[in-house]
């Protein structure tokens, strides 16, 4: 069942997890939203985890082994 999500675009948040422009806030909004209709859950740390990969904070590898550690 599909269940929405809290954004914000006023203060550019989804979940409460701070974006640093309306593009990227739109596109990872987009992503979420299509991946929730095959399942996908999105917690705050899944959101904050994928802004910090696309904004290159963490690498691929770095990314992989959190993600092992929260699934």
């Amino acid at each position: 069942m599909y269940k929405p999500i809290q954004v914000d675009r006023e203060n550019l948040t989804i979940m409460g997890v701070a974006f640093p422009d309306l593009a990227t806030l739109e596109r990872t909004a987009n992503a979420i939203g299509s991946n929730m209709f095959e399942g996908f859950e999105p917690t705050e740390e899944l959101i904050r985890l994928y802004l910090d990969y696309k904004t290159g904070k963490i690498t691929n590898t770095q990314l992989l082994i959190k993600l092992k550690g929260i699934l």
